[in-house]
Parts: C-alpha cells; structure tokens; sequence
C-alpha cells in the first residue's frame, strides 16, 4: 500500500523543510517537492508539522508493585500512547530475585506478545548479577535487549549493591550495552521514613519529605564515579532536581559518558501538589516532586544538552482501591503516576509554544535522542528514506484539553485535569499504516511488534 502525506512541515532533529513524503508499505519511500505520485491514502499536511513518532523509552505496562499491578496493559498503556503521538515504548522487564536474565525477560514477553498497539522494545531490571553471568547478558542482547535498569532504592524488592552495579556495568560496558540507574540512597531514605512515621506523619506530602534531593544527587554521583571505574557509560533514569543534574553537568564538563532523562511532571508539577490531604496520592511516584525553582534548571538542561531525553515514567495505579493501600501510610502508596499519553503536547507547549526549546530540539528530545541511545537509529527516531514509517501529523494551530473524559489510559484520575494547551495530535502513522486519526484509534491490539535493539548510544 501507498500512503502520501502532502504539504507538510517537515521538522526532524536537524531538519524543518516543506515536503511530500510517500510510504510504501512500512517504510518511507520518497521524499520530495510536489510528488506526482498515486497513492492509495492520501493526507493533506498543509500547515501542519510532520515530525517523527515519540519514542518513550521508560515505561511500567503491568508492572507488580506494592501489592498491587500497574493499572495499563500492553494494549491500553500502548494505544494510550498512540493517542498522545508515540509510536515506540520501551519498557522494563523484569529479573525478580532468584531468576535468571532470561527467565526475567521471557516473563515480560509473554506478558507483551500480541498485545501492544505500537512497535516496543524492553529494557531488563536487573536484580541480581554475579561473576560468571557475562555469557547470559550477551544472550539477552543477542535478543535485542541492550539495556539494564538497577536501583540503588527500593531495598528487599530492587535494590542492588555497589558491587552488583559494578559487575553490571562492567560486563554491559564491554559489549557496548548500557546500565540505567534510578539513583537515590534507597538505604539512607528507608530510615528517614521509619522516623517519619514513628512520628505520625504518615500523609502522601511525606513520601516527598522523607527522599530530599541530596540523596537523588548522592545516588546519581555514586552511579556516575562506579561508571568510571566500570569504563563503561551511565543513564540516569527520571532524574528530577537541580541537585543531581549538577551532578551530571560536572560529570560531563570533565568527558565523562553520563546521561540523563527527565519526565513531564518535574518539569510542569510541584511539591505543593501533595496537598494536606489523600488527594496528593495522585503525584505518589519516585522521585517524588520538587520545589518549583528546579523546573527552570531542568528546561536549561534539556536546552544545553546535559539532559538528553523526556521519557515519562509511566506507571499508573487507580486512586481506588490501589493508591489507597497507603491511605494511612504514605509508604504503602504505589509509586507511580500516568502520563504516556500527555508527553508530546506537553513538552510542545511548554517547551516550543513558551519558547523554552526550538522545535528541532523537541523532536530530538521525544524521539530522535532516544533512538540513538538505545539502538534503534535510523530506524526510528527521524523521517528520511529508509526509516520506518513512524509519523506524527501534528497541528501546532489546534488545541489539547487534558481530562480523565479526554484521555486513554486506564486509570481514574489525570495527572493535567483541566489543562488547555497549544498544539494537537491529528494523525499518528505507525509503519505506514494509520493508527490514529481525528481522535479515533484505527489500529488493533498486536499491531505492534517488538524490537531487537543493537549497541546503545551512538552519539
């Protein structure tokens, strides 16, 4: 089949043209001026901008979590994302405690085959990494599974020690894979909060109060120094303060391999939004919300390339019945908050529209960056021949209202309810075939297929 999208702006991360682009079957075919060309599915672009398909590489579908699963599926959080202009997730296996790398990763597979509305891929959380386990990392990513989450929180469940890590990265680094680390002292904030609730305080605000920012810049300085002496790259995962980013700005300024992300809701939420009630429960997640002087540090960031992705963390759990495990327990409330359908209107206005970033370095920062550190480049991330068929008709005249009534995630609350912002989703093209048009999904549960990643950042 032929697709002809005519007339439209063509914005990449080094590129803003006007062009007609032809697909032919999944792959862009041709680019050029005023193609005389017959197609079967013919889209007018004219003023609107035609950028390549968000890529979100941190995502939880059907993640176990505190006594409970996170609320998206492979198929809702996948077409949830579609809604919002993502094309490509990458989520995160898992090796539970006990379980090999592969065990992990054929336990998400069977989770995700046949489900995802949108092309994925997966990262591996990696709980447990001995001497001797070099042979099966290389197994995993002979599968296309080139990345490895490790924690430095969550002690019992995730956490791995200094050594694991550097185990982890050494091997990874050798074969051009990468560690991504969530970055906090997970020991250090344990015992904040055992003295934090023998002293009653037990309401969502204290989740925050109990991780401050020095013990993300702690974590993240730790990864980044195990990194060197592992000569091996670091990505630091949802990195949320000005505390850690100088972290990774002094890490670089000395040439050092260390990246980093950032997530919507620390750049557009606050700590005032816990609130004194339950109600703050919503913005539970880890790391929790700043202070409000952090969002201009974290835009500057993302301006001058010392942090090099917006992903969004994306691991929803319903107020009912799941965030309320913790109702007298901040601790026992699930971590976790929606946001795969929000990311591109949001980063658009709040960085394009109020002129934070250009729009070539929006589309850099939501898609083409994650598929050059992740392995996925040329084939995703850009629209040039050759490239899958990946594309976001967007119209920057147009307008998104955020809401429970207007999203698609399965969740029972809205992170922006109420929320009007510049700029719309029209048209989502996943592989050639049209996914997403005019509000209404087009496209199937197993639309999506999954992909073999290669070597990781290629900067």
């Amino acid at each position: 089949m032929r697709t002809l999208i005519r007339n439209g702006r063509v914005v990449t991360a080094v590129d803003d043209y006007v062009a007609d682009i032809l697909i032919e079957s999944e792959t862009i075919s041709v680019i050029g001026r005023s193609l005389d060309i017959e197609a079967d599915v013919v889209i007018d672009a004219a003023g609107k901008l035609v950028i390549p398909g968000g890529i979100d590489p941190h995502t939880h579908m059907e993640l176990p979590f505190g006594g409970t699963q996170s609320s998206d599926d492979f198929f809702t959080g996948t077409r949830a994302a579609a809604f919002g202009g993502t094309t490509t997730i990458i989520d995160f296996a898992v090796q539970n405690k006990g379980e090999t790398l592969t065990q992990g990763l054929d336990n998400w597979h069977k989770k995700a085959d046949g489900k995802c509305a949108i092309d994925y891929g997966f990262h591996l959380i990696t709980t447990e990494f001995e001497d001797g386990d070099e042979h099966e990392m290389k197994s995993v990513m002979d599968r296309g599974v080139t990345s490895f989450k490790l924690f430095m929180a969550y002690p019992g469940v995730f956490l791995a020690d200094d050594a694991t890590i550097f185990r982890a990265m050494s091997a990874a680094g050798t074969r051009g894979g990468l560690i991504c680390m969530h970055a906090e002292n997970g020991i250090v904030i344990n015992e904040i909060i055992k003295r934090f609730l023998a002293d009653g305080r037990t309401a969502p605000k204290y989740h925050a109060l109990t991780r401050p920012t020095i013990a993300e810049a702690e974590g993240v300085h730790r990864a980044i120094r195990i990194a060197e002496m592992a000569e091996s790259p670091v990505y630091i995962v949802h990195l949320s303060c000005k505390d850690a980013l100088d972290q990774i700005r002094e890490a670089r300024d000395r040439g050092i391999s260390a990246f980093a992300e950032t997530c919507p809701q620390y750049l557009f939420h606050s700590i005032e939004d816990y609130g004194e009630d339950f109600s703050g429960a919503r913005f539970v997640m880890t790391p929790p919300l700043r202070e409000k002087h952090n969002h201009a540090d974290l835009w500057t960031g993302l301006k001058m390339d010392d942090l090099q992705v917006i992903s969004t963390d994306h691991c929803p759990f319903c107020m009912k019945e799941q965030k309320e495990l913790g109702i007298d327990d901040f601790s026992k409330i699930p971590n976790g908050a929606p946001g795969v359908e929000n990311r591109m209107a949001l980063i658009y206005h709040g960085g394009v529209v109020e002129n934070r970033i250009s729009l070539n370095r929006f589309v850099e920062l939501t898609s083409t960056a994650a598929a050059k550190m992740f392995g996925l480049f040329p084939k995703k991330g850009t629209i040039a021949v050759g490239s899958d068929a990946d594309i976001v008709v967007f119209d920057p005249n147009g307008e998104t209202k955020f809401g429970i009534e207007n999203e698609h995630m399965n969740v029972d609350y809205s992170s922006y309810e109420g929320w009007e912002l510049k700029g719309r989703v029209e048209t989502v093209i996943q592989r050639g075939n049209v996914v997403i048009q005019n509000g209404e999904h087009k496209g199937a549960a197993g639309d999506g297929q999954f992909l073999k990643r290669g070597t990781c950042v290629s900067f």
